[in-house]
């Protein structure tokens, strides 16, 4: 997180346990090589776990919340000492005992330092629901599931959308038994500002924040329910039963987790603004850019200095990555000759971005010569 929001958000616990940004999408937008470095907001871990399946040199994952690089943490000693059923049933994916996912933990602990190894003692009751559910945002998405959704639909409804179903039936369905004066009220009232704000996220995220939120999410929902296809969406899988039935994120896949598990070695974490992290390494040079919606806490003058700092880091050639949800930002003309929006790209893989909260994702790719050295 960049230094301006903690002037006015809390950063002493967890806001996400988990990544809700699609790192299928992700990755074929940085299209990473063996001799990139990468940078990557650390936020819950996965998408910065899954920068390591394309083998690249190095990946550099940073923070301004301690809690975030407990979450990241803790998934790295995951990897290396569990088995994927386990890794899954850890986290909250699968069904699990406290019993069992206490033992899992206590195979972690002693890979960790001791700062990140008392944050987790100090949460047992989070460990054994599956620390994938110990985020405030995930919390908020379950009291939604628990007793708003009763309200909206009977149980078979959800079990509909993990079907696998054509788009003209999902079309069809939604329209019949979901979009009715109900749901839109009661998703309208959940998800906005005030609620999202105090239960789900933080009043000073939306500190820039235009337009009518819930309608926007709202609408990206139906788009989710009905053109994307939910029995492959791992993230409204879980909105809608608390844990991965059908479809895993791409961290958590079977056939990546091997890869992950043995590109570790290439992964360093720093609790550090990310403006902090670059001024404090100025040799350091960097090809490939994951971040998040930092941008989405800053001021329009704040998020120009910083996208100057990022490409002084930056060869030409390097990709930044990074959503907008309800802030709308993106490289300002003044950096015109630096940076090279990829428009038609981010617009295409957009329409398959399975985290369907965001408005767009924005990506830009540095131009102009620099001075910055070798990637190392």
């Amino acid at each position: 997180m960049p230094s301006e929001i903690v002037q006015f958000a809390d950063f002493s616990r967890i806001r996400y346990a988990q990544c809700w940004e699609d790192a299928d999408v992700l990755l074929r937008g940085l299209e990473i090589q063996s001799d990139d470095v990468c940078l990557s907001i650390a936020s819950a871990g996965d998408n910065t776990l899954a920068l390591l399946t394309c083998s690249p040199k190095r990946v550099i994952a940073v923070d301004l919340n301690p809690a975030q690089i407990a979450c990241l943490a803790l998934r790295v000693a995951a990897f290396r000492v569990l088995n994927h059923g386990e890794l899954l049933a850890f986290l909250g994916s699968k069904s699990a005992t406290r019993g069992e996912r206490r033992a899992f933990y206590g195979r972690c602990r002693g890979l960790l330092d001791e700062t990140v190894r008392e944050f987790w003692d100090s949460r047992e009751g989070a460990i054994a629901q599956g620390f994938g559910s110990a985020g405030k945002f995930e919390r908020y998405l379950t009291i939604f599931r628990k007793y708003v959704l009763p309200l909206i639909s009977d149980r078979t409804t959800p079990e509909h959308f993990r079907q696998n179903h054509p788009q003209p039936v999902r079309e069809a369905f939604y329209q019949t038994y979901w979009n009715n004066r109900r749901w839109r009220l009661l998703f309208r009232l959940f998800f906005s500002r005030p609620l999202l704000g105090r239960w789900g996220r933080d009043p000073q995220f939306f500190r820039y924040g235009e337009g009518a939120i819930s309608q926007h999410l709202l609408e990206r929902t139906e788009y989710a329910l009905t053109q994307l296809n939910p029995a492959e969406n791992p993230y409204l899988q879980w909105i809608l039963t608390g844990y991965h039935p059908h479809a895993l994120p791409f961290a958590l896949r079977r056939e990546n987790f091997d890869p992950i598990r043995d590109h570790l070695d290439r992964l360093e974490w720093h609790n550090l603004a990310l403006e902090d992290f670059l001024s404090q390494n100025p040799e350091l040079s960097i090809n490939r850019y994951n971040l998040s919606n930092i941008f989405e806490y800053m001021s329009p003058d704040n998020s120009e200095k910083l996208l100057r700092q990022i490409i002084q880091h930056s060869p030409p050639g390097s990709r930044l990555l990074y959503w907008n949800l309800f802030v709308p930002r993106q490289r300002p003309e003044s950096l015109a000759a630096d940076l090279r929006p990829l428009t038609e790209l981010a617009q295409t893989l957009f329409q398959q971005d399975k985290a369907f909260f965001y408005q767009a994702l924005v990506i830009e790719e540095t131009t102009a010569p620099t001075s910055a050295p070798s990637p190392h």
